[in-house]
Parts: structure tokens; sequence; C-alpha cells
């Protein structure tokens, strides 16, 4: 019974995790989304100032369908912005751009985070199938050894999750402090500016909270187990 209680009881954890999470985004950015900066300058503007002004004209700006698919591609040293955050100059344009520009600032300064959250991404596309193949398996054919590489290569996401981490605040940090510095919004904007981008990345806290919720719980299912 208080296994039950348990398990069922982190599974509701990450559920509301998960929705309070993207019920704050969806609420700071349905704000800021709405306030035009008054310089009338809009996310492309703000990347293509930002990145000049840190001697990064090499990278591009370049629009992408989608609804906040906006990132930074280190390999091919572009700046994808999704359609609303390219084209509008709202306050969530201009701080979501500044955003992917610190993460080339990032790129261009060798942040070590971000080093090893690259080094990593291999590992977790192999470990994110291989992972639940190996418990799928183990349980199968009662292998617990087996069970057990699943759940350590499970960990490796939550690793790369708390990476991330650092990864983000710094991306945010930077790219508001280039606001700041080339006066592309006023105070009052500026802290608009940050709470979206603070709401954005409790995104990636409520990610790394889930994923360790979920190894808690391939402990608790199978922690007691022998094999046979």
């Amino acid at each position: 019974m208080e296994y039950y209680f348990i398990n069922y009881g982190l599974i509701l954890i990450t559920i509301f995790i998960t929705l309070l999470a993207q019920s704050f985004i969806s609420f700071c950015y349905n704000r800021t989304s709405k306030e035009e900066n008054k310089n009338n300058i809009n996310g492309a503007e703000t990347a293509r100032q930002i990145l000049d002004s840190n001697g990064l004209g090499n990278i591009k700006v370049v629009e992408v369908n989608g609804h906040l698919t906006d990132h930074y591609d280190p390999k091919n040293k572009v700046i994808r912005l999704s359609d609303k955050v390219y084209s509008e100059s709202s306050i969530a344009s201009v701080a979501i751009a500044a955003h992917e520009c610190g993460h080339a600032i990032q790129d261009k300064n060798n942040y070590l985070f971000l080093r090893i959250r690259h080094s990593l991404v291999p590992l977790v596309n192999i470990s994110s199938y291989a992972g639940y193949i190996a418990i799928t398996i183990g349980l199968i054919f009662s292998f617990l050894n087996l069970i057990w590489i699943g759940i350590i290569l499970e960990a490796v996401i939550l690793a790369f999750e708390l990476i991330t981490l650092p990864v983000e605040f710094n991306a945010s940090r930077r790219g508001l402090k280039q606001i700041k510095e080339l006066n592309i919004l006023d105070s009052n904007e500026l802290r608009s500016g940050k709470t979206m981008l603070v709401s954005a990345a409790l995104t990636y806290v409520a990610s790394a909270a889930n994923a360790l919720i979920q190894i808690l719980r391939l402990i608790l299912i199978f922690g007691g187990r022998r094999d046979d």
C-alpha cells in the first residue's frame, strides 16, 4: 500500500511540475508578447545588433516556423527564431532573441558547461532509447542487472538536464546584459524581459526535476528485487 502511494504520488508530482512550468511560461509569454518595446526593434534586429557588437557577424539569423522554436545551432553557426519572435517588436521577442545570442556568445567564449552539454548529446541520444530497451528486456527475462544498466543510462539524461541549467541561466544573463548595454530596452521593459526568461528557464528546472523523479520511481520499483 505504501509503495503504490509513493509511486503514484511521484507521478502526480511530475504532472504537476510540468503543468505548472508550462502554464507559467505561457502566461509570461502571452503578456510580454503583447507589450511593444519603445525602440520598435524586433527579434531579428535585436539578434543582429547583439551579434555584430560581439564580433559575431559570421552568425546568421534566420526565421523558422513554429511557436517558441527558437534556438542556436552551434554546428552551422545560425540563430533560428520562430516567426513571431523574428518579426515582432515585442518585449518577449527581444528577450528571447537576446537569450539565443547569449548561447552564441557562450560558444565564442568556450563556456565550459556548454562544451560539456554538447559532448553529452550523442550519449543522451543513445541513452534515451537504450535505457528503456534495457529495462524492458530485463523485465521480460528477469535480468535485474540489465534493469540497473537501464537505470544508469537514464541517469545520463538526468546529468544532461542538470548541465543544461547553468547553460540556460547563463545565456539569459548574457542576453539581458547585452540588451542593457546596447539600450535596446529601458529599465521597465528589461524587468518584463527578465520575467519572461526566468519563466522559460523554469521549464528546464521542471525537466531536471522530472528526470530525477523518474529515476527515483525506477529505483523504487526495482530496488527491492533480486535476480532469480
